[in-house]
């Protein structure tokens, strides 16, 4: 977790599996401003190290973060899933469950601050 003299809180997640130890990070630190959380490179057989796509909705539900930044998706192929997959998942569930999500393309540069940027699925 990253405190800014701001007071804004950010999270930054590493390769992980879901486990408890999201809601107690939220527990811990409260208001997450920003999460910085992986999405892509997944296996079943890795979920104990890489979020797959329903771990890592439920890992955003229990950080409860104001805005969700993904990362470790549509750069390169190590696992077998589509290269778009991972951000066409993690949009469909941000439409469904109302998630703030921010999705710059790559090398797009992002204004932490402001909170109306907007992104295209430049992905599709």
């Amino acid at each position: 977790m990253l405190q800014l003299p701001t007071g804004s809180n950010i999270y930054l997640g590493g390769d992980s599996g879901y486990d408890s130890h999201y809601t107690a990070i939220k527990q811990r630190f409260g208001t997450i401003d920003l999460a910085i959380l992986e999405n892509g490179q997944y296996n079943d057989a890795w979920k104990y190290i890489h979020l797959v796509p329903e771990d890592l909705v439920k890992a955003v539900k229990d950080l409860d973060p104001k805005r969700l930044f993904t990362v470790h998706n549509s750069k390169y192929a190590l696992a077998m899933h589509a290269w778009s997959e991972p951000l066409e998942n993690i949009s469909k569930a941000a439409e469904k469950d109302s998630i703030k999500l921010m999705t710059p393309m790559i090398g797009e540069v992002v204004h932490l601050k402001d909170t109306l940027q907007t992104f295209k699925k430049w992905w599709q």
